[in-house]
C-alpha cells in the first residue's frame, strides 16, 4: 500500500466487503485512496464513522494521515472532520473515516466509494 524509502506496509482486510487502498495514478502519488466497506447514508449536517474494514501496521517513527478527497468535498460537501486523522504505529484496529456532511442534502456513500486519502509520514 504505502512505499516510502523502501518501507512497505501491506494492509489486511477484515471482511469480504473491504477494498485495499490504491494509488490512482501510480507509485509517485503522495496519497492512496481509502474505500468505504459498506453503504452509508450521511444526513445533512451530521457526522458518521465510515469503516474501511482494513488495518495496517504503521512502522515506529511514522504516522498515517487520513485526509479529505478534494473531488468528494467539491461534489458532495463531505469532509474528513478531524483532518488529518492520525493512525499511530500502535493502532491495529479497523481504519474508520470520520466524514461530516456540510450540505443540506443526505449523501449516500456506496460500498467501494473512495472516501478519503491516506499518507505515510515520518
Amino acid at each position: 500500500m504505502i512505499n516510502e524509502t523502501n518501507i512497505i506496509n501491506i494492509p489486511t482486510t477484515l471482511s469480504t466487503e473491504a477494498m485495499l487502498p490504491q494509488y490512482m495514478h501510480g507509485s509517485g502519488d503522495a496519497c492512496c485512496d481509502l474505500y468505504a466497506a459498506y453503504e452509508t447514508v450521511i444526513l445533512p449536517h451530521s457526522t458518521v464513522l465510515v469503516p474501511t474494514d482494513i488495518r495496517v501496521a504503521v512502522p515506529e517513527g511514522y504516522a498515517m494521515l487520513i485526509c479529505s478527497r478534494s473531488g468528494l468535498a467539491l461534489k458532495t460537501n463531505l469532509f474528513v472532520l478531524n483532518a488529518p486523522g492520525i493512525i499511530d504505529p500502535s493502532y491495529r484496529g479497523n481504519i474508520g473515516v470520520i466524514l461530516h456532511n456540510l450540505s443540506d442534502q443526505p449523501v449516500t456513500i456506496t460500498r467501494g466509494s473512495r472516501i478519503a486519502q491516506a499518507m505515510l509520514i515520518k
